[in-house]
């Protein structure tokens, strides 16, 4: 073949990947109100860095005239960019071409790019469009997503792996984004489950719509499976990109750190205001963290899911931090299962890629409950008490109110290893309530009182000044310092830039058993 011969053919191939499944099938994509694999890759990464692999790979199916339907790249769009200036991976499935469906090529394309960035020590984002295996190929689709999840498996806690589900995700196709770190969602347009409407509804009668089962907000705020619901492919990525500037590269590096133009040690008299002094009144924690976080900026993972625990990303003069909160606004703070596996998770991320995590505790206890009881809150509970204890990322922790009893140890109490805990002057810390244990420390004072109900209040004030106060705790050391509520973000600044380069010793092991 001659040189311009192998030009032209050159140009042929591109211009047919580019394509896809061709013009009807992309107008048909966008009719949905979504992106095709290419635009969507072109919007994540830096203008003009993105580099494919694979670009020309097509099925190797003899069965069932396949052999006539090869487009190149197969379905998915694969290779790597610059993202915010870091070299960052990709696999985009691409719906026009067979559903995005997963043959063997497919799964292998994304293999080798999975591959590489582990090699690299570089993030990996999976867009996920598919209509899952393809069923032509049988055991060599089902091959490909197991050699996907070992390498999901292997990555973990190695490099941030980044799922967006950006249309239909069903099956076997689910698990790859449930083992990776972090799940966006688009709304109306993505969904996630093993079995689907019509299945569900011959197996058991339930009718359910594929949004009601597995749409954005059904994740977002009934299974917790996702971390975000954005309203369209271009939030999406544009979400991926702002949660990558939080991350270091792997865990064998800091998250990047940003010049601060927000004074580190400014004070805030505005939140002396914000703990009410009837400590039975709620109120809103996020004041606390939009007003100690650099320029009030606060990443919130989770939003819509137990909603009683807040998580997410900020920054502290320039560095990167975790932030775990209860949340008084929503079941008065409490700990629950979905609390307790939602805690957890952010902890072991953070820990997992050097985010320094920052505790706000304001928690009554753990939920009563028959159903949390039967639902297993005690493994779930156990759960934050495992994370906080194995993570050697520096741990500061500020309790705002209460503090009570396993809950006080849970979040991040200086029992578990955190290395500086603070106390507002407001702070309540004890075994109960001031209430509960009153009325059992002194019943028969109370019952033998000539006035009962106002000697129950005045022991209860007594319990709560001399027993449950901060001083008490301080005076121990399990307090570091108490301080005013306006002098947060100083404080912080401070210890956070102390622990900097923190250095921990954990026992060897293969690796531990945490209550799963």
């Amino acid at each position: 073949m001659e040189i311009d011969d192998k030009i032209k053919e050159l140009e042929r191939r591109n211009k047919e990947a580019e394509m896809g499944g061709g013009p009807k099938r992309i107008e048909a994509q966008h009719a949905k109100g979504k992106m095709t694999a290419r635009e969507r890759v072109a919007h994540l990464f830096d203008e003009g860095s993105f580099e494919e692999i694979d670009r020309f790979v097509v099925h190797r199916c003899h069965d069932f005239g396949m052999e006539k339907q090869k487009t190149a790249g197969d379905g998915v769009v694969t290779g790597y960019g610059r993202i915010n200036g870091r070299t960052t991976f990709v696999f985009a499935q691409d719906f026009t071409v067979f559903g995005g469906s997963l043959s063997g090529a497919v799964g292998e394309k994304i293999c080798k790019v999975m591959d590489l960035a582990l090699k690299s020590g570089c993030p990996i984002v999976g867009l996920n469009d598919s209509g899952g295996a393809r069923i032509q190929e049988g055991v060599m689709s089902l091959a490909g997503y197991g050699e996907i999840f070992k390498r999901n498996v292997w990555s973990s806690g190695v490099i941030p792996q980044i799922s967006v589900i950006m249309g239909p995700s069903a099956g076997g196709a689910v698990y790859s984004p449930a083992l990776t770190d972090l799940i966006v969602m688009v709304k109306k347009t993505s969904h996630m489950f093993i079995t689907g409407p019509d299945v569900i509804k011959s197996v058991t009668a339930e009718e359910v719509t594929a949004e009601a089962l597995g749409g954005a907000m059904a994740h977002n705020t009934k299974s917790g499976v996702a971390h975000f619901a954005e309203n369209s492919d271009q939030e999406a990525l544009d979400r991926v990109r702002q949660i990558l500037s939080y991350l270091p590269r792997n865990y064998r590096e800091k998250p990047p750190e940003i010049p601060c133009f927000d004074d580190p040690y400014r004070s805030d008299a505005s939140l002396n205001e914000v703990v009410p002094s009837n400590p039975k009144k709620p109120y809103d924690m996020k004041k606390i963290i939009l007003s100690v976080l650099d320029g009030g900026e606060f990443l919130e993972v989770h939003k819509h899911f137990a909603q009683n625990m807040i998580v997410g990303f900020g920054r502290l003069n320039g560095l990167s931090v975790g932030i775990i909160a209860n949340q008084p606004r929503f079941l008065a703070g409490c700990l629950d299962i979905n609390a307790s596996v939602k805690c957890a998770r952010f902890v072991r991320l953070c820990d997992a890629f050097n985010i320094p995590l920052i505790t706000f505790v304001d928690v009554p206890g753990y939920l009563p409950g028959v159903n949390q009881e039967y639902g297993g809150i005690i493994k779930h509970g156990a759960k934050i008490l495992y994370a906080y204890s194995e993570a050697t990322v520096p741990k500061i922790t500020v309790i705002t109110r209460k503090a009570y009893g396993g809950a006080y140890i849970a979040m991040s109490g200086k029992h578990l290893a955190a290395d500086i805990n603070y106390a507002y002057p407001s702070a309540e810390i004890a075994v109960m309530g001031p209430d509960g244990a009153a009325n059992i420390i002194f019943r028969k004072e109370i019952a033998e009182s000539q006035d009962p109900e106002a000697t129950r209040l005045k022991l209860v004030d007594d319990y709560r000044n001399n027993f449950a106060s901060p001083f008490k705790a301080a005076e121990v050391g399990f307090i570091d310092h108490i301080i005013f509520p306006e002098f947060t973000r100083a404080s912080l600044v401070k210890a956070l830039m102390m622990l900097k380069d923190k250095k921990t010793d954990i026992p060897e092991r293969r690796h531990g058993n945490i209550p799963l």
